[in-house]
């Protein structure tokens, strides 16, 4: 059940479906939007949502363009030829013909798509006929130009020729005596002769219309000129009519042969047709779509809200055309929060929230996807129910309030467990006090009913049933107290201040008024105004914290993995130069052996002579020599042959460059900036003159480059001093405003807390004096107010 009738006008979904309509290419397209309808059918809708989501992908590839054009409306024409004796025009035709090519693009364009991408797509295209014969039939008979071929019959063929032949007899007799009339001076030499009620003639100066025999068919407006059909003529195109009315007659008798042959194909013609409508209708709504964002969301068969950065189309394409930025929406109905009573100021956004989750959730159940988040959830309701704007009428004698009144009465009456409500300024229009008990007692009602709703009100023991209620939460519009203007940002969990008094004073109300108010109200009230305010600045402040924390969470994630690969890259290295010092002492320890037992081969060969022997124990003494050396002393030695004190170098497989300043043996003292370093002389590397200019350049670019991203990264635009000596404070805000102007931030906020004014008034007295700062602030009470203050810098 929808409530009221007009409930489309008043969420605006008629203006959604007018805008839907503009991207149709034909009228039955249009007409499959205006018979879009609302549907509680799980299945119905999740297969429409799909085809429209399939088609935005189909859309958004670009690969290829789905080949639809206007489809003809064929079903007049089918209308009034379906009795033997009718036949269709030569137009119709034509327009048949082009229906049944565009159907076969379509369904092959369609059929070829990705069947794991597309399947919804291709089984709606599979069914459809193409109509070979059809196509053929029509050839056989029209050309290319919409006309009746000549040789669409035997007898069609000569009934033209016999008109050529006629035409040419006429031209030729017409010209002779128009030049005849031309050489006795009867008509201008330029005269040609032209056409009147279908007959060929010559206009003649009306002076002379009689000096030529025949039939004066016609005169120009002025009466200067007659229009005279010869009588040597008059016969041949007499001949010629009746030629033209046996073509009329002959082409008649084809299209009646070929309506007969079409007749039994119109139920499959009409059905091809209405899918190409269809098709249209889906290419219009997935225009829709990519244009408002819209997505098809994750879908629940039960009632159930759960959004994410839900707009509300038409307010975000306005906003658009004026370059400005829609606040999305979050909103969450369950089945332990069903009912959502919003309160805060007026112009705040609370009606636009209503009619936002009303309008999505009415184009849901259309089948259209919905502008919200992709991690949103939806469900389905069975009746939704709307209580927006003032409904008095006069002819029904009803006022605001009784037509408010008439509306719970249907709302209690008819709404249950799978209903959503969405009442405006809920228990207004009457003496507030028993006004707000009855809008008590109605939302007690609903809440019995397990009933899912959202509703807008003022007052105050409403929010106050809220609180106490389970079933039922208090949501705020947020408002910027200290620039008097509302954000736009629902904060679900605490009811809202409707901040009377402030826009008092914005507007310009006298203070003294304002006073005699808050005095006659009384201070329970202001404080629980109060109170409520203070209550939303101190839930935003530790939801920045809350996000602080996240992002600070997710750099720790980051360095973790960061630390975690380079630990693995290490390990595997090491690995690697453990099995490469293995292989390498294999390789020795064969070298070694083979020398042995070459040289104990010797010693036996020569039998064990004195000077052999000696000889080959010192050829084993070079090779161990040999072998030690080629571990250590190369090294050195090229070390020390190529770096000497005052050179540039790196430690290999490094890139960080140092000086040397000392040198002992095989250690070397290493300067890198002001830290000294020993490192054994093998494992430094000399730095040319030219290298170190290269390096230099690159790593300036290259370090400051990434100082920079890593400030970037890990700037926050807050800093909290409390707690701090003032020199310490002092000295962490003149490093934090530096750090703001070099990356270019525009605003920024000192936590430095109320206490006794020493410390705010310490770190003021320094940015009065800085060059950076351009203006400073407190921060407005409903975040802060007199413990933050807010910098612009320069």
């Amino acid at each position: 059940m929808l409530y009221p009738i007009d409930i489309e006008q008043k969420i605006g979904f008629d203006k959604i479906r007018l805008l839907i309509k503009q991207n149709c290419l034909s009228d039955l397209a249009k007409e499959e939007i205006d018979a879009l309808s609302f549907s509680s059918n799980f299945d119905a809708i999740v297969a429409q949502l799909t085809l429209v989501d399939e088609m935005v992908q189909l859309l958004l590839d670009q690969e290829e363009s789905l080949p639809l054009h206007s489809a003809a409306d064929l079903r007049e024409a089918f209308l009034k030829t379906r009795i033997e004796g009718t036949f269709l025009e030569v137009t119709e035709l034509v327009s048949i013909r082009q229906n049944v090519l565009m159907v076969q693009g379509v369904t092959a364009f369609l059929l070829k798509r990705d069947k794991a991408r597309f399947a919804n797509l291709k089984q709606l295209a599979a069914p459809v006929q193409n109509f070979p014969e059809v196509l053929k039939r029509i050839d056989s008979i029209v050309n290319k130009y919409g006309e009746i071929k000549d040789n669409a019959s035997a007898e069609l063929g000569r009934i033209r020729r016999d008109m050529v032949k006629s035409q040419s007899s006429i031209s030729r007799t017409l010209h002779t005596i128009l030049r005849q009339a031309q050489a006795d001076g009867l008509v201008e030499k330029d005269t040609a002769p032209t056409m009147r009620d279908g007959r060929l003639v010559i206009p003649i100066p009306a002076m002379n219309k009689r000096r030529i025999g025949g039939i004066i068919h016609d005169e120009s407006a002025t009466g200067k000129t007659a229009f005279v059909e010869p009588s040597s003529v008059v016969e041949l195109n007499n001949q010629l009519r009746e030629l033209e009315n046996e073509e009329r007659r002959e082409i008649i008798h084809i299209l009646t042969d070929a309506t007969n042959f079409l007749r039994p194909f119109y139920p499959n013609l009409l059905d091809s047709t209405l899918f190409l409508a269809k098709i249209d209708a889906l290419q219009a709504k997935a225009k829709w779509s990519i244009q408002i964002k819209a997505i098809k969301p994750h879908l629940k068969n039960a009632p159930h809200v759960d959004w994410f950065d839900a707009r509300h189309p038409l307010l975000q394409l306005s906003l658009e055309k004026q370059h400005k930025s829609i606040v999305p929406l979050s909103i969450k109905l369950t089945q332990e929060q069903r009912i959502l009573l919003i309160s805060g100021p007026n112009a705040g956004g609370k009606s636009v929230c209503l009619k936002t989750v009303g309008l999505l959730q009415y184009m849901l159940q259309c089948g259209l996807p919905i502008a919200i988040n992709e991690r949103s959830e939806a469900g389905i309701f069975e009746h939704i129910f709307i209580d927006i704007g003032d409904e008095q009428s006069i002819e029904n004698d009803l006022s605001t309030y009784s037509s408010h009144l008439l509306n719970m009465k249907n709302c209690i009456r008819h709404s249950n467990a799978k209903s959503l409500l969405l009442i405006d300024e809920f228990g207004t229009g009457t003496e507030p006090q028993i006004g707000g008990a009855i809008a008590e007692a109605v939302l007690e009602k609903f809440n019995t009913n397990r009933t899912y709703g959202v509703i807008t009100t003022h007052y105050t023991n409403l929010k106050h049933f809220a609180s106490n209620t389970e079933g039922i939460v208090n949501g705020a519009m947020l408002y910027d107290r200290h620039e008097m203007r509302p954000l736009f940002q629902l904060q679900i969990g605490n009811p809202g201040s409707s901040f009377a008094v402030e826009i008092a004073r914005k507007i310009g109300i006298p203070e003294d008024i304002i006073l005699s108010a808050s005095q006659k109200v009384g201070s329970e009230h202001i404080d629980y105004d109060k109170n409520l305010q203070d209550a939303a600045r101190d839930k935003r402040y530790w939801e920045n914290k809350r996000q602080q924390i996240r992002e600070k969470e997710k750099r720790i994630d980051f360095l973790v993995q960061k630390y975690e690969q380079e630990m693995s890259d290490l390990k595997s290295k090491q690995k690697e130069l453990i099995r490469a010092a293995k292989a390498e002492a294999t390789e020795l320890l064969n070298q070694t052996n083979a020398k042995i037992e070459q040289t104990i081969r010797v010693i036996k060969e020569s039998e064990a002579a004195k000077d052999t022997t000696k000889q080959a124990r010192a050829e084993l003494n070079r090779l161990k020599t040999s072998l030690v050396e080629a571990k250590t002393k190369p090294t050195i030695t090229q070390a020390a042959d190529t770096i000497k004190m005052g050179d540039h170098v790196t430690i290999k497989g490094q890139t960080m460059i140092g000086q040397l300043i000392e040198l002992n043996k095989d250690i070397a003292i290493v300067t890198f900036g002001n830290i000294k370093s020993t490192v054994p002389l093998n494992k430094l590397s000399r730095i040319s003159h030219n290298q170190l200019k290269q390096t230099q350049r690159a790593s300036v670019g290259k370090s400051t480059t990434e100082a920079v991203r890593e400030r970037q990264l890990n700037f926050k635009s807050e800093i909290d001093v409390r707690g701090m000596r003032v020199d310490e404070a002092l000295q962490a805000v003149m490093y934090f405003v530096d750090d703001a102007q070099m990356l270019s931030i525009g605003k920024v906020r000192i936590l430095h807390g109320t206490g006794t004014g020493a410390l705010r008034q310490a770190i003021r007295d320094y940015l009065n004096g800085s060059s950076a700062v351009a203006t400073y602030r407190d921060e407005h009470v409903q975040f802060g107010g007199a413990g933050i203050t807010v910098i612009e810098l320069k």
